[in-house]
C-alpha cells in the first residue's frame, strides 16, 4: 500500500504508484499544515516545528472526522464532515487557505487554541515529524504481531506511513538504520525507527481516542517504535505490489 497525506494530520490518500526523487520527500506529502496559534514557523528560515503546534490527531482527535481529498494538478482541497457544509477551495491560493482555516475553525470549535492558519511548505521542505524523515515505512507483520500481543484489531492507517510492506519478518525494521533498501525502482536508506505518539491512539475512521498504542508497544516490546524513516538515495518509481528488499 502507498499513502500520501497532503495536509498534515488529515486524511491519507491511496496511490497506485509514486515517483520518488533523490533526497526529496514522498510526493504530495505533508505539503500543508494548519497552525493552531502562533507556531514560530518562519518560511524564510524554515526550521523544524513540533507537531503540537498544528491541528494533528495527537492534539485534536476530531481532525479525523474531516475527510479531505486533494487534487495535485489543480491545488483544490475538498472536505466533507458530518454536520458541516462541504468545503472546496484552492490551497495554492492565499484566499483558499484562509477559507479552509475559517471552515476548520467553525468545525473544531472549542478544541482549538487558534487562530488557525494554513501554512504551505516552502520549496524543498515538508511538515514532517522528523527533519530527515523523507519517507516512512510500516512493516505490516509488525502490526499483526502487536495485534496478537494485545488481542486488538489495529488499523495500519493509524501509523500514517507512506509505504506499507508485506513479506518482512516482524520487527526487522528495528535493525535497518543505515541499511540500503530497494523500494521498487528506487534505492533508499534507513534513517531511524519511528517513535509512536498519541496520534496512533485515534481511530482514523471515527476520530475516537480508543486505544493507547504507545503504552502497548512499551509493555510488550520495551520500546515505543513502529515503522522506519528512510531517505531516498536514488530516485525511481514505486508501485503497489513492488518488492521491498533490504541489502
Amino acid at each position: 500500500m502507498l499513502r500520501r497525506h497532503p495536509v498534515k494530520g488529515f486524511t491519507p490518500e491511496a496511490l497506485k504508484s509514486a515517483q520518488l526523487k533523490a533526497h526529496a520527500h514522498f510526493p504530495c506529502d505533508r505539503m500543508y499544515a494548519v497552525e493552531d496559534g502562533p507556531s514560530g514557523f518562519n518560511p524564510n528560515n524554515p526550521g523544524h516545528v513540533s507537531k503540537q503546534k498544528f491541528t494533528v490527531l495527537a492534539k485534536i482527535p476530531e481532525v479525523a472526522k474531516a475527510r479531505t481529498k486533494y487534487d495535485e494538478d489543480t491545488g483544490v482541497l475538498i472536505v466533507e464532515a458530518a454536520g458541516a457544509p462541504p468545503f472546496i477551495a484552492r490551497l495554492t491560493e492565499e484566499a483558499g487557505r484562509a477559507a479552509f482555516a475559517s471552515w476548520l475553525t467553525r468545525f473544531l470549535g472549542d478544541e482549538i487554541k487558534g487562530p488557525l492558519r494554513v501554512l504551505p511548505a516552502p520549496a524543498g521542505r515538508r511538515f514532517m515529524d522528523h527533519p530527515q524523515g523523507y519517507v516512512s515505512i510500516i512493516n505490516l507483520a509488525s502490526v499483526r504481531d502487536l495485534e496478537d500481543k494485545t488481542e486488538r484489531t489495529i488499523d495500519p492507517m493509524r501509523f500514517r506511513a507512506n509505504v506499507y510492506v508485506e513479506g518482512w519478518p516482524a520487527w526487522i525494521e528495528m535493525d535497518m538504520a543505515g541499511r540500503e533498501i530497494q523500494l521498487g525502482a528506487a534505492r533508499v536508506k534507513g534513517v531511524k525507527p519511528i517513535v509512536r505518539c498519541s496520534a496512533t491512539c485515534v481511530d482514523p475512521s471515527t476520530g475516537d481516542y480508543d486505544m493507547d498504542l504507545p503504552t502497548y508497544l512499551f509493555t510488550h516490546y520495551n520500546h515505543m517504535h513502529c515503522g522506519l524513516y528512510v531517505s531516498v538515495e536514488e530516485g525511481g518509481a514505486v508501485k503497489v505490489g513492488d518488492g521491498v528488499t533490504a541489502r
